[in-house]
């Protein structure tokens, strides 16, 4: 009669993890991302349920050009004023604007920057910004931008763009958070004025804005 040979199982080997220790390693680091995520989607909501953050509004309400001429060595000469408006639409939510660089941009060349005071804007807040660029700038134009610079003139109204690089933090109650960067893009068109009289009226534009975090 043949011998029955029994079976054991040696110390340490359970049954738990049928695949080895690579399979329950996956399993931990995947339950512990879940944990992650749903804990972060939790206070991601309560925040929203508490504050009900609202996005801030950046609009470029007026802009003045007196002059905007090239010279034969390719030099712009440029007089340029704007006002822009920045709309803090929420109640629990304070914006500290640490750094404001501005720059107008023409055919994506940059003609100048300025850095404007920082400031706190408050709860439901709009505050009202002004700058003034003047001078000269070396601004090479191809075939296809002095076509447009010559239509442009032609009509009295210049596209030119004001872009503004901003470092701020957000107040929520005590709390203020770490910088941000985000960048701001206002799409301008801005009449020329000569002698007190402009071709055109200047119409309010909406700015884009760019959140992202980091950079």
């Amino acid at each position: 009669m043949p011998h029955k040979q029994n079976s054991y199982l040696r110390p340490g080997r359970g049954r738990g993890c049928a695949c080895g220790c690579g399979c329950c390693l996956l399993k931990l680091i995947f339950n512990l991302v879940l944990t992650v995520v749903v804990t972060v989607g939790l206070l991601a909501l309560l925040f929203w349920l508490i504050f009900r953050p609202n996005l801030v509004k950046f609009h470029v309400t007026d802009a003045e050009l007196t002059q905007f001429n090239f010279t034969a060595t390719n030099t712009l000469n440029y007089d340029l004023k704007f006002n822009l408006t920045i709309r803090n639409p929420n109640r629990r939510i304070g914006i500290y604007y640490d750094r404001i660089e501005v720059q107008p941009i023409y055919e994506g060349q940059r003609l100048a920057s300025e850095y404007l005071t920082p400031f706190y804007q408050g709860h439901k807040n709009t505050t009202t910004l002004g700058a003034e660029f003047q001078g000269q700038q070396l601004v090479v134009l191809g075939t296809s931008e002095q076509s447009d610079f010559s239509a442009e003139q032609a009509a009295g109204v210049f596209d030119i763009d004001m872009k503004l690089y901003l470092r701020v933090r957000f107040k929520l109650g005590k709390i203020k958070t770490f910088h941000i960067k985000p960048r701001v893009k206002c799409g301008l068109k801005v009449p020329l004025s000569s002698s007190g009289s402009a071709a055109a009226a200047f119409q309010t534009e909406k700015c884009e804005i760019d959140w992202r975090i980091f950079r």
